[in-house]
Formats: C-alpha cells, structure tokens, sequence
C-alpha cells in the first residue's frame, strides 16, 4: 500500500514512456510526487503522461526532449522548477541498446550515438539537476544502469561501456554532491519482464521462452525481475529511508552477478 513517502516532492524520470522508467514513474505518482517524464518521441510521451496522469494520483506531465542535447536538457529543468517550484529527485533512466556486433564489425556513428544518450545524457542531467539542488542542499539522484555494467557483454562494447561509464560517473557524483546533502545511487536491473525480451527474441532468431531461460537459468532465484520491482527499489533511493546512503550501486537481477 502506498504510504505517500513522496508527498509534495517533485520528480524527473527520463525515458518513461515504457518499461522500467514507466514503471517508476507511477510508484512515484502513487507515493504523492509530482512527476515529469521525458523522452525523444514527443507523441509517445505526451500520451504515456497522460495516461499516467489520468491515475488520480498526483500530477504527471510530459516534457519532450532529447537528453544528449544541452539545450533540452536546460529547458526539461528550467520548465520543471518553474511548474513545480523545486527539483527533489532526478531517474536517470533513459537508454538505448546501442550498436550490435564485434567490434571490428561496428562503426563510429553508432559507437557515438550510444555514447551520446546513455553516458553523455545522464551527465547533462545531473549537471542540471545539481544545479538546482546544490542551492537548496538537498536532492536525490538515482541512475539506472546495468549488470552488464559489471561484467563483460560480447557484441556489446558500446551499450557495456556505457553502463560502466554510469557507475563512475554516479560514485564521483556522490563524492562531489555529498557535502550538499545530495544523494545519488545506482540501480542495475538484469534482464527485466517486458516487450524487450520479445525484441531480443527476433535479433538472436531464437523464442521468447529461450531469451528468458537464458538470463533465469544463470540466477539464484530462477527467475527475472519485473519492471515494479526495479521501481520498488528506486523509490527506496528516492525517499528518507536511504539517507544515509550514497555512492552505492545495487544488482535488481535475481542473483545473476556477482554469483
């Protein structure tokens, strides 16, 4: 049951559209924040924000943008703290799969657009985010990365060192926005529940029952997480209850690594 743990805050999730960053934006709106998606796809997350919003909970809307931009990364924020008042927590949740293949095989295009959206995004947030919260000394930072983050993925080098690059980034992040009573953790989902596996099913030309035997089979519970329970573990960063933690990053997988 919600406990409203969230009441009067103020929340940005990127990439909450769909899946995981859906998925956290309606705990969010459940606990009592008010919540501010964006996204790369205008029409899909102008939609997905008022269907959320439509919850009778608190209030959702879209602000659509690309965050590898500066430009729409300034106007998300600014437009936020003029909406809201204020800034309490930023998801930095908004990813792509990136380029697949052998390195030899990849070009720098791809390589660069993975870099740009996954690592470069996330900065350019919290650099904006940080600037509103630093004044205020408090905020909550929580980035969504990777178990692949921790552990190698052949044909994935620009997705996996991407995912790598985040935690860095999030630990140094800590270290600096520490003092100014600002936390910021990591949560590493493995495989989660969704449409995604469905999409992996048609690159690999294997059956979805494959793909999650694939990622169950290796974990110590024998199963895969859903989106909720990534969710569950984020609004723990985003409330009081994790005052005391920064610079820490999480496996949400089952138990795949480290095992």
């Amino acid at each position: 049951m919600p406990n409203n743990e969230l009441q009067g805050r103020t929340a940005i999730v990127t990439g909450a559209a769909v899946g995981i960053g859906r998925a956290i934006a309606e705990r969010f709106l459940e606990e009592g924040a008010n919540v501010v998606i964006t996204g790369r796809r205008p029409d899909v997350t102008t939609a997905a924000a008022a269907e959320l919003d439509a919850l009778g909970e608190a209030t959702c809307v879209a602000i659509p943008g690309d965050q590898s931009v500066e430009a729409d990364v300034d106007a998300l924020f600014a437009q936020t703290v003029e909406r809201f008042g204020q800034l309490d927590v930023l998801v930095n949740n908004a990813a792509v799969t990136g380029s697949i293949g052998n390195i030899w095989e990849l070009d720098l295009a791809g390589w660069q657009e993975t870099l740009d959206i996954n690592l470069t995004g996330p900065w350019l947030c919290t650099r904006a985010a940080a600037r509103v919260m630093v004044p205020r000394e408090e905020g909550k930072i929580i980035f969504i990365s990777s178990i692949t983050g921790k552990r190698p993925l052949a044909t994935r080098t620009p997705y996996t060192s991407t995912k790598m690059g985040i935690i860095g980034l999030a630990r140094t992040a800590a270290v600096e926005l520490g003092p100014h009573n600002i936390n910021v953790n990591v949560v590493s989902p493995g495989l989660v529940e969704g449409e995604r596996i469905q999409r992996l099913a048609k690159t690999w030309n294997v059956s979805v029952d494959e793909v999650k035997q694939s990622f169950s089979e290796p974990s110590a519970l024998k199963r895969l997480p859903f989106p909720g329970d990534i969710a569950d573990m984020v609004l723990f960063f985003a409330t009081e209850r994790s005052r005391n933690i920064t610079g820490f990053d999480i496996n949400v997988d089952g138990g795949i690594w480290p095992m």
